[in-house]
């Protein structure tokens, strides 16, 4: 069976999370607390990157999520998490990159001062500005459709979703992006969101790990 390495505060395993279910592909949950057991050799030997996700399956490791999505979408092809249409495939990559180059960043370092870091008030204007940037540019990209792709929930959903629906901690309101708060709804709503949402209490406990991993990184 698939063995999946998670944290459920990490977005990063979450996306991956949800496109297990989606796809409803069996696996065996390992997770892992990011309290330092991640530097612990017995997972060094499995991602000498020492961060989650990783799946192992059938002898393969797989590590970064979006290599792990590309992974289990050409495994396990059925349910499809990607559109055969050209155009279609190229919206959701821009989407899946975007995402992940853009709007990921800047919320790292907008989670800085919610864990009382220091940070200069420079970078934070920059990322506040990149994430009503990219919400801007998705608001038109989504346009009248269901989703990225049209009618199909894709990997633009799995990478866009797991990321979008936490802003608001942020002190951006989607009720300025109606589009993208009408398709954010419709992802809350499937069970694999309501599965990997993370709980109050779960967040709560992380702080002290969250502003550790921050502290390390910027």
């Amino acid at each position: 069976m698939l063995k999946f390495y998670y944290n459920p505060i990490s977005v990063n395993a979450r996306r991956v999370w949800v496109a297990l279910l989606e796809k409803q592909i069996a696996f065996e949950p390992l997770l892992l607390n990011l309290d330092g057991d991640q530097f612990q050799d017995s997972f060094r030997e499995i991602n000498p990157l020492q961060r989650v996700p990783v799946v192992v399956d059938d002898g393969l490791r797989v590590v970064e999520s979006l290599a792990i999505l590309d992974y289990l979408e050409a495994k396990y092809p059925s349910p499809s998490l990607m559109p055969g249409e050209v155009d279609a495939i190229a919206k959701v990559r821009m989407i899946e990159m975007t995402t992940v180059t853009e709007l990921q960043p800047a919320t790292m370092i907008l989670t800085r001062p919610l864990v009382e870091l220091d940070t200069d008030a420079k970078k934070l204007q920059s990322a506040e500005e990149s994430v009503t940037k990219v919400l801007q540019f998705y608001e038109t990209l989504l346009g009248q459709q269901t989703y990225f792709a049209g009618d199909k929930f894709t990997l633009a959903e799995v990478v866009a979703g797991t990321v979008i629906p936490s802003l608001p901690l942020f002190g951006f309101s989607l009720d300025d992006y109606p589009r993208l708060l009408a398709w954010a709804e419709r992802l809350e709503a499937r069970d694999s969101w309501q599965q990997t949402t993370p709980d109050f209490a779960s967040l709560a406990a992380a702080i002290p790990n969250i502003k550790a991993i921050l502290e390390r990184r910027c």
